[in-house]
């Protein structure tokens, strides 16, 4: 699929409570985050060169190099101004006498032609004897769309005071509504679900609210350009024979952590039974249990150098045991559970009475797939600090894909281990009653606010990002909310066989059965917020107004 190069550009103005940006809502019809609240932006035209020549400020030369590209930095800005200009109607543009476009100006009656393609942007300025500031432009920001989506595009963004005078209005077409807000105000409508916003959006709003004024934000964004993004390929071992790791591959940012100067020594899979240090005094050995659910295996990580903290020692499989032990020689004084579905803690029992070890966890919930004969010596609560060879490690709760699940941070090397909170490659199942959506989500969020670097799961690579690695699964997760909020509002009352096919359209009906539990995760959520009841069987929206 090719990567279509785009431009959005991040409206602000000030008011008496704040810095507000501009946010439009895109029609629901969109084959591209239908529904969603996004900055005015779109894809880079071919003609937009033909526009330098009506730009003032820096050239593209400087442009480009701020951008970290050879060249083409100015079309990417003359792109943003354009899309702005035809999706909510704001032009930042000069006239021949210097002052910015006010909102009569006859441009504006041109706004139709330009979104139909019937006249040029270089043609639009020429007619109207305008020229396009772009040293009133601050380059914020650069995210490429991961694999999956129907649309990628490699999109910068851009921050620029609102010209005075003029009034935003959505386009009525590609967008529904918009609406001024303090990023602040926008992130909370997104976390209570009153707005979706998509994972670049958010990365940029939280960014915004560290600012209460235009000024501070556009001088921070001038003199912190944002640092390039990861490009190149990665070379890697696979089969014994190097492969090339594209950015976003599942072994991409474990390569580049690991090996740095990119001589090809880490491996692009996952063996079970061949440990790899991840980390100073961190040890993760996959065990041979793989599967729909499981992966490549699941991951047991192995804490010390001379005495061993060993953390979701697996299923009771005799061979991964005594591989632990190996690694080990057996000097285990501890071990630490994330919580205790069968492919984590059944090893335990064998590990405490062969070593003695002391053991970390809380108990099994009722319910299919819990480790019963589970038993720990302690029960962290959420901040405990539980120390080890390798470093602190800071408990953290986070229920929703099972009651008793519990995250731990590595705090010194910034590690956050997982466990099924976050997976690779896949998203958590959250099956009722033991897994509660509203829970997880409220937990994702908790993440968000620790000091995380890179994310250690119990499926899979190491993952760097973790901030878009966790932004990513609320927005994922938030989206299918609204699916079938739309379903219940459409077709309610209704059961859940029937809102499950409506809100799971884009998923195989071979799959609806199980589509239907996370389905009946979220409607038991949206039950807790008062957004829906549930009466014989059928679901239906309660009312906002």
């Amino acid at each position: 699929m090719d990567i279509r190069p785009a431009a959005t550009l991040v409206l602000t103005r000030d008011t008496a409570e704040g810095l507000q940006v501009l946010l439009l809502q895109r029609t629901w019809e969109a084959v591209f985050l239908p529904g969603f609240y996004v900055f005015p932006g779109g894809g880079v035209d071919e003609t937009e060169a033909l526009g330098r020549e009506h730009a003032l400020g820096p050239e593209d030369a400087e442009i480009s190099q701020i951008m970290s590209l050879d060249e083409g930095g100015a079309d990417f800005m003359l792109a943003a101004v354009r899309e702005c200009f035809e999706e909510a109607g704001v032009l930042l543009a000069r006239t021949d006498t210097g002052q910015l476009v006010p909102a009569d100006h006859p441009v504006h009656q041109d706004r139709e032609a330009l979104f139909q393609g019937e006249i040029s942007f270089a043609d639009l300025c020429h007619k109207h004897g305008l020229t396009i500031p772009l040293d009133q432009l601050a380059y914020l920001g650069h995210w490429t769309t991961p694999p999956g989506p129907p649309r990628r595009f490699d999109t910068r963004f851009f921050i620029t005071p609102a010209p005075n005078g003029q009034i935003a209005h959505h386009d009525g077409i590609e967008t529904i509504d918009h609406v001024w807000l303090t990023p602040a105000q926008a992130l909370d409508d997104h976390r209570a679900g009153r707005r979706l916003l998509g994972l670049p959006t958010l990365q940029t709003l939280r960014m915004l609210s560290d600012f209460d004024s235009t000024e501070a934000a556009m001088r921070y964004a001038h003199a912190n350009p944002p640092a390039p993004t990861p490009s190149k390929p990665w070379p890697a071992l696979k089969k014994g024979k190097t492969v090339e790791l594209e950015p976003g591959a599942p072994a991409f940012d474990e390569a580049r952590k690991l090996d740095p100067e990119g001589e090809g020594s880490t491996r692009a899979e996952i063996i079970p039974g061949q440990p790899v240090e991840i980390a100073a005094g961190v040890i993760r050995l996959t065990a041979p249990n793989p599967g729909m659910m499981t992966g490549p295996g699941t991951n047991t990580y192995i804490l010390g150098r001379e005495r061993f903290t060993v953390l979701d020692p697996g299923p009771d499989n005799q061979a991964h045991i005594e591989k632990i032990l190996e690694l080990t020689g057996g000097v285990i004084d501890q071990v630490v559970v994330t919580h205790t579905h069968l492919d984590h803690s059944p090893a335990v029992a064998t590990l405490k009475a062969k070593t003695g070890c002391r053991v970390f966890g809380l108990p099994a919930p009722e319910g299919p797939g819990q480790d019963q004969t589970f038993y720990a010596d302690d029960e962290p609560e959420d901040g405990d600090l539980i120390v080890t060879e390798a470093g602190i490690l800071k408990t953290i709760h986070t229920p929703g894909h099972a009651s008793n699940h519990q995250c731990f941070l590595l705090l010194d090397q910034q590690l956050l281990f997982s466990g099924d909170h976050i997976m690779q490659g896949s998203t958590v199942v959250i099956n009722p009653p033991d897994g509660d959506m509203k829970a997880y989500i409220e937990s994702l969020y908790e993440l968000l606010a620790e000091p995380v670097q890179f994310i250690a799961p119990a499926h899979g690579f190491l993952m760097g990002q973790p901030g878009v690695v966790i932004d990513y699964l609320i927005t994922h997760r938030l989206a299918r909310e609204h699916k079938i909020e739309r379903a219940l509002q459409q077709a309610g009352p209704a059961d859940l066989k029937t809102i499950t096919a409506k809100a799971y359209d884009d998923v195989p009906d071979a799959l609806h059965g199980v589509a239907s539990r996370s389905a009946l995760a979220h409607l038991l959520k949206l039950q807790a917020e008062g957004k829906a009841t549930i009466q014989d069987q059928s679901w239906a929206a309660i009312s906002s107004r």
